[in-house]
């Protein structure tokens, strides 16, 4: 098997897996049975400064949005930062780290901004033996009505100011943990990088409301009659997160800054796609809550073997592979033209493609009286929404057309300036090749 042994900005973990700061991460008991199932490391759920604790709703904490068979899709949470006295928790973190040298143990911190309130806490969490900590610049509930969270995330001069405070008081490498809940999420990377921040992590989660109750008339989780917007989080918020961190991965003024990658990874596949787009590591929160906390071990297996399929031998073969391909839409090949394709070996019936394309689309779907479903080249522009709804997967395919034909659509004859035409499967020289 791939040897999935992460080094994180110097930490080091079994694997590249980690728990993000979240209710799994609150106490010794759950950090425990955590490492035991294989996770590689874990962030302790945010310590607030001494003195009184941190008071959390007791009713419901958490709406959600299911996908059809009641998956699990997205989960909202109205949780503050724990609410336990911070004194347990150090405590319980020394006690972890001690018995779990291994693996990667991370404090994540949030305090007012006030540099005294920083200073006061560090050396107590430095004396936990913890391997660093994370600056909880992202929470969009409860906290960033006090001025912290992600009053400070939207706020660049903050999250530079805060930093510096951390990097000048710690030995301890900073992450800094950023809100998606701003328009360019390259700003606050660039003021953390500023700032000296060993890497930052996203995304946090997204404001948001998940459901209504229309027989009270309030949004859900709802306490005694009153809702609250919160933090949302699970598989629907991956696309936005892969997005955010493939910016700052090809931002040239984050160039070079580590990533640890958060955002609805609930398979080995989602962590591969945030590793290729530049993150070193992932957090995982939402899955955990969901399957409990052996499902890394399908992680880990599922990474493994792809790993070993590929010919990688470590995790940074993987990192920012797929970086360079990322682009802005104006340097795309114009030149690039595909088409639909139906196997009918595969086909169904259904209809569906048909209808989507007919009602909402070009019209690029002719259906027979027998309900034989085929593509008119001359009106398809491959723009894939019968490929996605499809129920049957790989059913439909987009088709690359060979250079020298001529696109019945446009009359227009397709240049060779594929920029991956030479490995490309329609290509007859590539298949010669391979064989």
């Amino acid at each position: 098997m791939a040897d999935l042994t992460s080094e994180f900005i110097g930490i080091k973990s079994p694997n590249p897996f980690w728990l993000a700061s979240a209710p799994p991460t609150d106490k010794e008991y759950n950090v425990r049975r955590a490492f035991e199932a294989g996770w590689g490391g874990v962030v302790w759920k945010t310590l607030g400064e001494a003195g009184p604790p941190v008071v959390n709703v007791n009713g419901p904490r958490y709406g959600a949005i299911w996908g059809a068979d009641r998956r699990l899709l997205g989960l909202n949470n109205i949780e503050l930062i724990t609410d336990r006295p911070l004194e347990v928790n150090l405590r319980e973190m020394k006690a972890v780290k001690r018995d779990y040298p291994d693996r990667a143990l991370i404090a994540s911190i949030m305090v007012p901004c006030v540099e005294d309130a920083w200073k006061a806490i560090l050396p107590l969490v430095e004396e936990t033996g913890a391997d660093g900590i994370e600056l909880n610049c992202g929470c969009p509930h409860g906290m960033s009505e006090r001025g912290m969270g992600a009053a400070v995330g939207q706020n660049p001069e903050l999250i530079e100011m805060i930093t510096r405070w951390c990097k000048q008081t710690t030995r301890m490498p900073v992450i800094v943990k950023l809100t998606p809940n701003i328009t360019d999420v390259r700003l606050p990377a660039e003021a953390a990088k500023r700032g000296g921040a060993d890497a930052v992590s996203l995304i946090n989660t997204i404001n948001s409301i998940t459901s209504v109750d229309l027989d009270d008339f309030a949004p859900e989780p709802t306490i005694d009659g009153k809702g609250s917007h919160g933090g949302y989080c699970g598989p629907a918020v991956k696309p936005i997160a892969l997005n955010m961190v493939a910016e700052i991965a090809r931002s040239a003024e984050t160039a070079g800054l580590p990533i640890s990658g958060i955002g609805g990874v609930t398979t080995w596949r989602d962590a591969a796609e945030f590793m290729a787009l530049g993150a070193g590591n992932v957090q995982v929160c939402t899955a955990a809550m969901t399957y409990g906390f052996k499902v890394v071990q399908e992680m880990i297996s599922g990474l493994s073997d792809y790993m070993d399929c590929k010919g990688f031998t470590s995790t940074e073969e993987l990192v920012a592979r797929a970086v360079p391909n990322v682009s802005d839409w104006q340097h795309l090949n114009l030149n690039y033209i595909a088409k639909a394709k139906i196997n009918q070996d595969l086909c169904i019936s259904c209809g569906r493609c048909f209808a989507a394309c007919e009602d909402t689309s070009h019209q690029a779907i002719a259906m027979s009286e027998d309900r034989t479903f085929t593509v008119k080249d001359d009106e398809c522009v491959a723009c894939n929404l019968c490929v996605n709804v499809c129920p049957v997967e790989g059913c439909i395919d987009m088709v690359a057309m060979m250079p020298g034909t001529t696109d019945p659509r446009t009359g227009k004859v397709v240049e060779a300036d594929y920029a991956n035409w030479t490995t490309h499967p329609n290509n007859p020289m590539a298949a010669e090749a391979a064989e």
